[in-house]
C-alpha cells in the first residue's frame, strides 16, 4: 500500500500542498511543446497541476495512490485516470511528453534510471520529458518515504541512452535555489 493510500495521509497532503502548483513550470513547458499534444503526468495527487495542463494539451493523469486516482475521477467522471507505478511504466500507451511535479524524488538513483528508461518507451518520437526535482545532495526519510535531493548534472548521467538532456534550471519554490528542473527528449 502506497502512504497516500491511507485517506488521513493522503488528506493531509491536500491541505499541507494547498496554495502550490505548478504553474511557472508549465509556463516553462509550453514554450517547448505545442498546445493539443498528448501529456501523461506521474504523480497527479490531488490534480491541481493536472487541471492546469488540461487547458494546453490532451492530459493523462496517474498516481501510484489508488486513494488519488479515484479521488479525482469521483470529482471528474470524464477525466482520463490511471493507476501506475512511474518506475515500471506498464502502459500500453504513447505520449508526447511525460511531465512531473517533485515526484521523482523519491526514487533511488538506480530506481530513477528504470523509470527514465520506462518513460521513454511510453515517448512518441521526439517526444519529451519534463520533471521537477529537489535541489541538493543528500536523503531523507519522512513517514517512511525517501526523498533524494539531486544535482542537474546527477540528473542527466541518469537519463539513459534512450533520452538527451536539452535543458536544465535552478529556481526557487520555498528557499533560494532548492529546485530544479529538465527536461530531456527521446533520441
Amino acid at each position: 500500500m502506497s502512504f497516500y493510500d491511507d485517506p488521513e495521509n493522503a488528506e493531509k497532503y491536500v491541505q499541507m500542498a494547498e496554495g502550490y502548483d505548478g504553474a511557472e513550470l508549465i509556463k516553462i513547458l509550453t514554450s517547448h511543446l505545442p498546445d493539443g499534444k498528448s501529456l501523461l503526468e506521474l504523480g497527479m495527487g490531488p490534480g491541481v497541476d493536472l487541471d492546469l495542463l488540461a487547458k494546453h494539451y490532451q492530459v493523462t493523469g496517474s498516481d501510484y495512490s489508488a486513494y488519488f486516482v479515484e479521488r479525482y475521477k469521483k470529482a471528474n467522471p470524464e477525466a482520463d485516470v490511471t493507476e501506475l507505478n512511474a518506475i515500471t511504466m506498464d502502459i500500453a500507451r504513447q505520449f508526447d511528453c511525460i511531465y512531473s511535479n517533485k515526484v521523482l524524488h523519491h526514487f533511488s538513483d538506480d530506481e530513477l534510471r528504470q523509470s527514465f528508461a520506462a518513460q521513454a518507451e511510453c515517448l512518441n518520437d521526439d517526444g519529451l520529458l519534463f520533471h521537477s526535482f529537489w535541489r541538493g545532495d543528500s536523503m531523507e526519510e519522512m513517514m517512511g518515504m525517501r526523498f533524494y535531493y539531486r544535482q542537474p548534472e546527477q540528473l542527466a548521467a541518469l537519463l539513459g541512452e534512450q533520452l538527451k538532456l536539452v535543458q536544465s534550471a535552478v529556481y526557487t519554490e520555498l528557499e533560494k535555489d532548492d529546485s530544479l528542473w529538465v527536461l530531456a527528449q527521446k533520441r
